[in-house]
C-alpha cells in the first residue's frame, strides 16, 4: 500500500528542538556532530607529549604506533557514529536499513576488488618512478608479507570508521542535492578538514609539519574523492569497494612506499606522490566520464520523503 508521506514531511518541518533541527539539515548535522564528536575524542593525544605536550603523559603504542589508541576511538565516535545517529533520526528505521545496506553490499564480483587492490599501488609506483627519477627498490618480503594483513587491518579500523559516514551517509544526499561533481567539490575538503587536528600530533608528524602538507592532504583528500565518487556510482554504491580503495592509499604508503622509494622518503616528497597520482587519476575519470562521475539517480525514496518510525 502506498504511503502518503506529505503530511509526515510537513509535520517534521515543524518540529523544534535538536531532532527537529536534524530532520531538517541532516546534512549540516552529520558534519558538524562527525567534527565535534571526534575533535573531542581526539584533544587528550594532542594535548599529550604524542602531541603539543600540555598534557604530560604518553598514549601506549601497539603494534609500533599510538595511534591505535589516540586516533581510532576519536575516528570511530565521529563518522560512522554521526552517521547513524543523523540516520535514525532523519530517516527512521528505513534509512537505517539502506544505510547498512550499502556497508554490506560485498558482492560486484571479483575483479573490481583486484583492479582497485592492485590499481592503487599501481598508480603511486608510476608517480614515485616519476618524481624519484626511477630510483626504485623492491620491497623487503617482509613487508610483503605484511602488505595483506595490514590491508585487512586498515579496513576494520580506518575503512569502516570513516567511509560508512562520508561516503555511505554524506555522498547520496550531496549528490542528489549538488550533482556527482558538486558534491565532490563540498565533501572532498570537508573530509580532509575532519582530520585537521591530527596534524598537531604524531600522526601528522608534529612538530615538523608545514601548512604546506596540510594544504597539500586538503587538496588531496578533494581530487581523491573525485575517484572515490567515480567507484561508488559504478559499483551502485558498494562500500566495501570504497574503504579498499580508501585503505589501499594509506596501508601502500605505510608499509611498502619508504622501501621502495628511499630517495624521497621525507613527509613532504610522500605528499607530493599521493598528491600527483590522485590528481592524475581524478583527471582522467572527469574527462571519461565528462564530469558525471557514473552517477544516476537511486531509485528509492529521498530520505525527507521517508516515513518515520
Amino acid at each position: 500500500m502506498a504511503v502518503d508521506s506529505r503530511p509526515e514531511a510537513g509535520h517534521h518541518t515543524s518540529e523544534t528542538g535538536i531532532r527537529g533541527f536534524i530532520r531538517r539539515r541532516p546534512l549540516i548535522s552529520f558534519f558538524a556532530l562527525a567534527n565535534l564528536m571526534s575533535w573531542a575524542a581526539w584533544l587528550p593525544y594532542v594535548l599529550s607529549n604524542n602531541g603539543l605536550g600540555v598534557w604530560d603523559f604518553d598514549f601506549p603504542s601497539l603494534l609500533g604506533t599510538t595511534q591505535f589508541a589516540g586516533v581510532l576511538p576519536g575516528a570511530y565516535l565521529g563518522p560512522i557514529f554521526a552517521a547513524y545517529i543523523v540516520t535514525r533520526v532523519a530517516d527512521g528505521k528505513e534509512g537505517v536499513r539502506r544505510w547498512v545496506g550499502r556497508m554490506t553490499k560485498w558482492r560486484i564480483g571479483w575483479a573490481s576488488y583486484l583492479a582497485t587492490a592492485l590499481g592503487v599501488p599501481a598508480v603511486i609506483i608510476v608517480t614515485g618512478l616519476a618524481l624519484s627519477g626511477e630510483d626504485i627498490h623492491m620491497p623487503p618480503v617482509a613487508a610483503l608479507v605484511a602488505y595483506v594483513p595490514g590491508l585487512l587491518l586498515q579496513m576494520v579500523t580506518t575503512g569502516l570508521a570513516e567511509e560508512p559516514g562520508w561516503r555511505d551517509f554524506a555522498l547520496p544526499r550531496m549528490q542528489r542535492k549538488f550533482g556527482p561533481l558538486g558534491a565532490t567539490v563540498i565533501l572532498g575538503p570537508l573530509w580532509g578538514v575532519w582530520h585537521l587536528p591530527l596534524f598537531l600530533s604524531q600522526w601528522g608528524g608534529w612538530p615538523d609539519v608545514t601548512w604546506m602538507r596540510v594544504g597539500e592532504f586538503i587538496a588531496f583528500a578533494t581530487v581523491f574523492s573525485v575517484v572515490v565518487t567515480w567507484v561508488f556510482n559504478r559499483t551502485g554504491q558498494s562500500l566495501p569497494l570504497i574503504m579498499l580503495l580508501h585503505v589501499s592509499v594509506n596501508n601502500f604508503m605505510s608499509i611498502v612506499y619508504s622501501n621502495m622509494f628511499p630517495s624521497i622518503d621525507t613527509p613532504e616528497h610522500a605528499s607530493h606522490v599521493t598528491l600527483l597520482a590522485a590528481t592524475t587519476a581524478a583527471v582522467l575519470v572527469l574527462v571519461a566520464t565528462r564530469g558525471r562521475l557514473g552517477y544516476r539517480p537511486v531509485e528509492e525514496p529521498a530520505p525527507e520523503l521517508t516515513p518515520q518510525r
